[in-house]
C-alpha cells in the first residue's frame, strides 16, 4: 500500500503519517541509540523530527543536529523546534517576545548545525506579549530564511485563531500546525480546537497518543507508578497523568484491541492518526526496537467498528486523564471516580 503522505497543515511540504517526537533523548536514551533511532525513522518513511530549545537544556538539538550533519542526511529530514520555555536566569531568557524568539532561534540554529528551521513552533501561548510581536518576530525569521514555516504547540483555540486571523489581517507569516496533547483519554481538543483547524485549514500533530503507555498497557489497574515509566522518573505533571481512572479505562482498550487482534500501543497511536484535522502524531520511542515496532502504523487504517469500540471507551469531546496538565490556561478538573472523594466532599 506505501505510505500516504500528507501536507503539513496549511503549508505546501509532505510529512509522513508519523513524527518522531524526541523529547526521550539523553533521557533515558543515550546519545548513541537516538543517533540510531534517528536514522532508523527516517530509513522507515518518517521524515518530520521534533524537538524543542528546552529538552535537556537543548542537547536535543545537539544530538539530532549531529546525526544529520555526519549522516549527511539534513535534505531528507522536516526539522521541527520550538521556543518558549526558559533557557537561562535572565528576565528575557524565557516566553514569546521579539528579543527572545530571535536569540533563541540563533541558538537553536547552532546547535542543530543547520542554515535553517523548518517548522519553528511556539512551545506554548504567552498571554503577557501582543501576537503582533510575536507573529512579527517568527515573520521576520521566515523573510531571512532562518525558518521556512510556523506552528503553535498546546495553546487553546482562540490563541491559535487569533494568530491565524491577525497574520492575514497584517500580513504576517501564519501559523500551519498546532502541537496539542490528544490521545483516547484525553479529547478535549475536539471540541473547539479540531474544527477550528478543519475550518482554517490547520494540521494536528498530537503529542503523547500513547498517554505515556497507558493505552499500551504498561500499567496493571492497582499501580500507577511502574519502574522506569515517566510518572516515576519524572514525578510532577507526568506522574498526575497516570491516574487510576486513566489506567483503568486504558487496560480496558487494551483487553478489547488484543480480542479484536490488534496490537494495543499500534492500535492507539493509529486511532489518533486518523482523527480529523491530524498530519502526524509524535511518536516517542526509548529504543530503535521500540520504533520499529510502531512503524507499521504509518500504513494502517482505523475501521469504523475499531472507532466505536473506542469512542465506549471515552466518548468523543471528553477526558478520563489530564494530558492539558502542563497548559495554566486549561481550567477544567477531572473528578476521581466516585468513592475515591474526600470524605464530606
Amino acid at each position: 500500500m506505501g505510505i500516504e503522505y500528507r501536507r503539513l497543515g496549511r503549508s505546501g511540504a509532505l510529512v509522513a503519517p508519523l513524527a518522531l517526537g524526541t523529547d526521550n533523548i539523553l533521557n533515558p536514551t543515550p546519545e548513541d541509540e537516538s543517533v540510531r533511532m534517528i536514522l532508523a525513522a527516517l530509513d522507515g518513511g518518517i521524515n518530520l523530527i521534533d524537538t524543542a530549545n528546552s529538552y535537556r537544556q537543548g542537547e536535543s538539538e545537539r544530538v539530532i543536529g549531529k546525526a544529520l550533519r555526519d549522516s549527511g542526511r539534513r535534505h531528507e529530514a522536516i526539522v521541527a523546534t520550538k521556543v518558549h520555555y526558559p533557557v537561562g536566569k535572565g528576565p528575557n531568557d524565557k516566553g514569546n517576545s521579539r528579543l527572545h524568539i530571535i536569540r533563541a532561534c540563533e541558538e537553536s540554529l547552532r546547535r542543530l548545525q543547520t542554515d535553517h528551521i523548518d517548522l519553528y513552533q511556539l512551545h506554548r501561548p504567552d498571554f503577557g506579549v501582543p501576537i503582533d510581536e510575536t507573529l512579527g518576530a517568527l515573520t521576520d525569521l521566515v523573510r531571512a530564511g532562518k525558518v521556512r514555516y510556523v506552528g503553535s504547540s498546546t495553546a487553546p483555540a482562540w490563541k491559535v485563531l487569533e494568530g491565524v486571523l491577525t497574520a492575514e489581517l497584517k500580513g504576517y507569516v501564519g501559523f500551519v500546525t498546532d502541537q496539542p496533547p490528544y490521545n483516547l483519554l484525553d479529547r478535549r481538543v475536539e471540541n473547539e480546537l479540531v474544527p477550528m483547524c478543519q475550518a482554517y485549514g490547520l494540521g494536528l500533530l498530537p503529542w503523547s497518543p500513547l498517554a505515556m503507555g497507558v493505552l499500551a498497557g504498561r500499567y496493571a489497574d492497582d499501580d500507577t507508578r511502574v519502574a522506569g515509566s515517566r510518572a516515576a522518573t519524572r514525578g510532577g505533571i507526568y506522574a498526575e497523568r497516570v491516574s487510576r481512572e486513566a489506567v483503568i479505562a486504558g487496560n480496558r482498550f487494551v483487553r478489547v484491541a488484543r480480542a479484536a487482534g490488534h496490537d494495543a500501543a499500534q492500535l492507539a497511536i493509529t486511532w489518533v492518526k486518523d482523527q480529523p484535522a491530524v498530519v502526524a502524531p509524535l511518536i516517542g520511542p526509548r529504543t530503535v526496537e521500540q520504533l520499529r515496532h510502531l512503524l507499521p502504523v504509518l500504513e494502517m487504517r482505523l475501521d469504523a467498528e475499531m472507532a466505536a469500540m473506542c469512542d465506549s471507551i471515552c466518548p468523543p469531546g471528553s477526558a478520563i486523564a489530564n494530558f492539558h496538565n502542563s497548559a495554566a490556561w486549561m481550567k477544567m478538573q477531572l473528578r476521581p471516580l466516585i468513592g475515591d472523594e474526600p470524605a464530606g466532599g
